[in-house]
């Protein structure tokens, strides 16, 4: 394991190729990747049930003041394992947007609750 070795991993597709932004809340912009190129989204992948998890996320961001991209990348820094995210941005916009997330590391036990709730 990790652990045993004293390695770290990279977290590859934080965003799980955006879903877990708020881009796709309201269905599938015009012009996004998911509906030009469904090599990299396919609209099938996000499902009511995904679509609803992915709202109670969003949620817990807002009352954390971030958005949730964000959070999701810092809770995958908050594993002592992680040693690096690859998010991927597609502008500098996005990049000085996932920077913000080491403004907010920190996770109160409710909040984990809450997000092992959802996800599981």
């Amino acid at each position: 394991t990790l652990d045993n070795n004293g390695i770290g991993a990279i977290a590859f597709s934080p965003l799980e190729q955006g879903i877990l932004t708020d881009k796709y809340l309201k269905g599938f912009p015009e012009g996004s990747r998911a509906v030009k190129d469904g090599r990299y989204l396919n609209p099938d992948q996000i499902s009511k049930e995904v679509l609803l998890k992915v709202e109670k996320l969003n949620d817990i961001a807002k009352s954390r003041d971030q958005n949730m991209a964000q959070m999701a990348i810092a809770w995958l820094l908050k594993d002592k394992r992680i040693t690096s995210v690859l998010v991927g941005a597609s502008s500098s916009k996005q990049l000085l947007d996932s920077v913000k997330a080491l403004d907010n590391l920190g996770f109160s036990k409710d909040e984990l609750k809450q997000i092992d709730q959802i996800l599981n």
